[in-house]
């Protein structure tokens, strides 16, 4: 059952085309849909031509504004991943939980589960169709943002893309997180630093590994057999915890890009009758529900993911009420429990 205010859709209906859509108005009046949208929302910030020229296009057209009555406005979150792991993955219903906080009563929050492959023919559809007045993309892995860009309303993304792209993003410091709990372990007397890496497919990823191999050449640790890769499941943090130690018998610390991958690397080192931390310091990130659960309890780097939920439905609406565009990095933080 979804929660109060949230409408989840698997299989969206394709509306029809017949209707003249935003993104017919501003390919008329030769503007980016942007620009239309402002205009049409009654912004301020458009030039006196450009508004001429979008209600000009708009009177030819015969175009007519979609919206449904004031509690009947919606967000659309896109999420682009597998059923399983949205489902299973408790970071996905806390970011969604932030943004509906943030929304409040007066728009609905309509959340659909594309999968990796995803169906781009039918978003775009469904967003023209006036259905939702702007949408956070999470998950983007190939950032389809030329796609969305084209459904003529705001898009914000959840997470820094890999690509290069025209549209903010709210995202946390997973780079600063990295280095901060390397340096923690390096001046905790911690010698052969070891990291299960995300996958590099992914900024948090890339990020994470990144402010790792930074942190560390400060310290001067030579890196050679410490650095494996996982797919921030538990499974995949034991399987490389066990890597790791065939390479490198003498690692005493390790720094997981998730914390799943973190508690996979405890039960390893437990089968190999490694102490933690005494033998093999183990640190985590994101600090998920398990980091204090599991024993030893899990020290994270701790990403702030309510806030940054709530941060994307604000910055979203602002975009929507025609504010500028701008990319936003939260801070993350270095919770030390027992496990380092």
């Amino acid at each position: 059952m979804c929660p109060k205010g949230v409408l989840a859709l698997m299989d969206l209906a394709t509306p029809p085309d017949a209707a003249p859509t935003l993104a017919d108005v501003a390919t008329l009046a030769g503007v980016s849909p942007a620009t239309a949208s402002r205009v049409i929302n009654g912004s301020a910030r458009v030039s006196q031509r450009a508004r001429a020229r979008v209600e000009r296009a708009v009177q030819s057209l015969g175009y007519v504004r979609h919206r449904a009555a004031p509690h009947g406005r919606s967000i659309a979150a896109v999420i682009c991943e597998d059923d399983a792991r949205v489902f299973t993955d408790d970071s996905f219903a806390r970011l969604l939980g932030g943004v509906r906080r943030e929304l409040g009563d007066e728009r609905e929050l309509v959340v659909m589960v594309i999968g990796r492959n995803g169906r781009w023919t039918t978003v775009p559809r469904y967003l023209r169709g006036g259905h939702a007045d702007g949408v956070l993309l999470i998950s983007a892995h190939d950032a389809p943002c030329a796609v969305l860009r084209q459904a003529g309303i705001p898009v914000l993304l959840g997470g820094r893309p890999l690509e290069a792209t025209p549209l903010p993003y709210v995202d946390a410091d997973d780079r600063g997180g990295a280095r901060t709990a390397v340096d923690y372990l390096a001046r905790s007397g911690r010698r052969a630093i070891g990291t299960i890496a995300g996958p590099p497919d992914r900024a948090a990823g890339v990020d994470r590994l990144a402010g790792y191999r930074a942190a560390v050449a400060e310290y001067g640790v030579a890196t050679a057999g410490l650095i494996t890769y996982g797919d921030l499941r538990q499974a995949s943090g034991e399987h490389a915890m066990n890597r790791l130690l065939d390479r490198r018998p003498d690692i005493d610390a390790v720094l997981a890009a998730s914390d799943q991958m973190a508690v996979g690397a405890l039960r390893a080192l437990r089968r190999t009758g490694r102490r933690v931390p005494e033998d093999v310091a183990v640190v985590g990130f994101d600090d998920a529900p398990i980091a204090g659960r599991v024993r030893p309890r899990l020290t994270t780097v701790r990403r702030p993911i309510e806030e940054m939920g709530a941060r994307m439905a604000r910055e979203l609406l602002g975009r929507i009420a025609g504010a500028p565009d701008r990319n936003v990095v939260l801070d993350t933080k270095l919770i030390i429990r027992d496990s380092a």
